[in-house]
């Protein structure tokens, strides 16, 4: 891929969305988000019932890639070490002496797949939170970088909560994204079922090389955003947060906004998806379409929405009406 080809860019990109086509049969907004979290180096967390091929549709981004991928099964009894690694003594078999070796946990990967990440202790996630905001690992008394680049993509179940350890709102916030992934159309569920009961499932080939990606994450980042689009941006974030000034149903339903942090993902995500589609800066159409991925796990809803059953994603949706029309720039 060369230095600045919008057009290539965009080629190459669809090729990777067509490879992992032939593993995932439709969720296509689920998969722009996930490439787009790829290229913005961000994290995901994906949310939703079991079957629905969040684990596949990683395995798959790390097949169609060529990314080092690990996948972690998070479990009650999983341990910091059994993640990042831990020393071990050993005898040197040719001088007889004793040394310390560090063996390497499943961290230390381009791609890792947290899988039901909310099922392990809070020890365990602390771990991972350090590897997730720092890209490195502490194991005993030294610190130990991880791989470049290096992607998180955790999955977790909201219809089963015990046995959990619902993620601090801390860990949260180091996810570019919560991707709710939703049943497939009665169409797309025949095909499932004809694709997974007749053969084995292809095998897929890698699209992206890890220099392409490198080239791609840095395009990606040097997209101009316009004044308007930053304020649209910081504007809706801080919308969020209820106190004097903020949009009246605000008040009413939630207990906290959203940090700065959130106008960050909101920027380097739409600079990703700009990438993506080819062009050559961001509009706030990428706000907006990015708005629910960004927010709806930022903020905490209070008692009232709950007992209201108003969702984050709701309040998202009258946010972005509310804020866009009231930016005048």
């Amino acid at each position: 891929m060369t230095e600045e080809n919008p057009s290539e860019r965009h080629d190459l990109v669809q090729g990777l969305r067509d490879e992992i086509g032939r593993a995932v049969v439709g969720q296509k907004e689920v998969v722009e988000l996930l490439l787009i979290s790829l290229v913005a180096r961000g994290h995901a967390l994906f949310e939703g019932v079991p079957g629905l091929a969040k684990t596949l549709l990683v395995q798959s981004l790390a097949a169609a890639t060529g990314l080092r991928f690990a996948r972690i099964q998070f479990t009650p009894d999983l341990l910091p070490s059994d993640i990042t690694g831990t020393d071990v003594l050993e005898r040197d078999p040719q001088t007889g002496k004793r040394r310390v070796r560090f063996v390497s946990g499943p961290l230390f990967a381009n791609l890792v797949l947290a899988d039901e990440i909310n099922r392990t202790p809070p020890k365990t996630q602390s771990a991972l939170l350090q590897a997730m905001q720092e890209g490195a690992v502490t194991c005993g008394r030294e610190t130990r970088e991880l791989p470049q680049p290096f992607l998180v993509c955790a999955t977790q179940n909201p219809i089963e909560q015990e046995g959990t350890y619902p993620l601090p709102e801390a860990q949260l916030d180091r996810f570019l994204f919560r991707i709710r992934v939703g049943y497939p159309s009665a169409e797309e569920e025949s095909e499932i079922v004809a694709r997974t009961t007749s053969g084995s499932p292809p095998a897929l080939e890698a699209r992206l090389s890890e220099g392409d990606l490198v080239r791609l994450q840095e395009q990606a980042l040097a997209i101009p955003v316009g004044d308007d689009v930053t304020a649209f941006a910081v504007q809706l974030v801080r919308a969020t947060r209820p106190g004097e000034g903020a949009p009246e149903f605000v008040n009413d339903l939630l207990a906290w906004g959203a940090g700065p942090r959130a106008s960050q993902a909101l920027i380097l995500g739409g600079k990703a998806r700009a990438a993506l589609q080819g062009r050559h800066a961001v509009t706030r159409d990428d706000v907006r379409a990015l708005a629910g991925a960004v927010l709806a796990h930022r903020i905490l809803l209070n008692f009232r929405a709950q007992a209201e059953r108003v969702t984050a994603e709701d309040i998202v949706a009258r946010l972005v009406d509310f804020v866009d029309p009231a930016l005048d720039i």
